[in-house]
């Protein structure tokens, strides 16, 4: 054997055992998910962003926004008074009509349509029986949604409203300590709540039934200070909370910047699911949707990722055997 062609061959025989590992590393799994899911303009935008990139979201509702005058004088969230909710309404008929078509077609196009109750209301003092009046209401309103508003509902609609909707977050990421919300989340039919909030990316754990996702901390800024993956945290980091959109361009770059070294971390590493939550509100001039968008447009066409929804993605975890049980959450 020549010597050119020697070194050849054992180049690659060391090259081998690299590309095997690869090759035996599961897909990184990227989980993108929105709260209120209200804005139809934003349903399609966030539609169309993830056709471009063959990509499914989750979009947690709140069911409000499927409620009119008549709907919205009859609502009573626990505690509260008769016709509050914390997020308002839907503006009219038209408004009901439009964003029920945008939940059926993101329905079709495989994203997962999910639970954010209905008032936005901060439920860490909630009991059980709390929790399952407004998971009913919740129920009760998209049963009837498309009635409501004087439209034939498309088949298939209460399959998805009684089979469907597997997933639950709580309004600002407040679940009740203890089994009560857990409970309720069970007679409600949910098999998975994404309310948590990790150290960092982390595992789902299956706490009595329940599969329970965390959106994680994530290292951001100059400093790198810890922050909930999610975009009102960064809004309120970089501007306090209040609209500017003069620096709506370097938000964007340090989401961005937060968002690609979290991705890369787990992607180079032991590839545990990295989750990114968003409202639909474009905060900062859109800077945070700008980021989001950059992200799934570079990593979600990578044949080793795969950018999918709660419902996807936990059977591709329990296939890698890493769902564990919870103690003491």
């Amino acid at each position: 054997m020549s010597r050119p062609l020697l070194a050849t061959c054992l180049a690659a025989s060391f090259l081998l055992p690299v590309m095997a590992g690869a090759a035996d590393q599961p897909k990184q799994l990227v989980i993108i998910s929105f709260d209120g899911a209200h804005d139809n303009a934003l349903w399609l935008k966030s539609r169309e962003m993830a056709a471009k990139n063959g990509a499914h979201f989750t979009y947690f509702l709140s069911c409000t926004f499927l409620m009119n005058e008549a709907a919205k004088k009859a609502y009573q969230a626990p505690h509260q008074k008769r016709g509050k909710s914390n997020v308002g309404f839907a503006q009219s008929d038209d408004e009901i009509r439009e964003r029920l078509g945008n939940i059926w077609h993101a329905h079709l196009e495989g994203h997962d349509i999910s639970s954010h109750a209905c008032g936005h209301f901060d439920g860490r003092e909630w009991s059980e029986a709390d929790w399952s009046a407004e998971y009913a209401t919740f129920h009760t309103t998209l049963k009837n949604a498309w009635k409501s508003v004087g439209l034939e509902e498309p088949a298939g609609w209460q399959d998805l409203v009684d089979h469907g909707i597997k997933g639950f977050r709580a309004p600002y990421l407040s679940a009740t300590a203890g089994t009560d919300m857990i409970a309720a989340e069970k007679k409600a039919g949910f098999s998975y709540d994404a309310s948590l909030v990790t150290k960092g990316p982390a595992m789902p754990v299956e706490e009595d039934g329940i599969i329970r996702f965390g959106l994680p901390l994530i290292p951001e800024g100059p400093g790198e200070k810890p922050i909930i993956g999610m975009d009102y945290n960064l809004f309120v980091r970089h501007s306090k909370g209040e609209e500017d959109t003069a620096d709506s361009a370097a938000f964007e770059e340090r989401a961005y910047s937060a968002f690609k070294e979290a991705f890369d971390k787990q992607y180079a590493g032991s590839r545990i699911p990295l989750q990114l939550g968003f409202h639909f509100v474009e905060m900062n001039g859109g800077a945070y949707w700008r980021a989001l968008d950059r992200l799934v447009g570079d990593v979600c066409h990578r044949a080793d990722v795969a950018c999918v929804s709660y419902s996807e993605a936990i059977p591709m975890i329990e296939a890698r055997g890493k769902l564990e049980r919870a103690s003491g959450l």
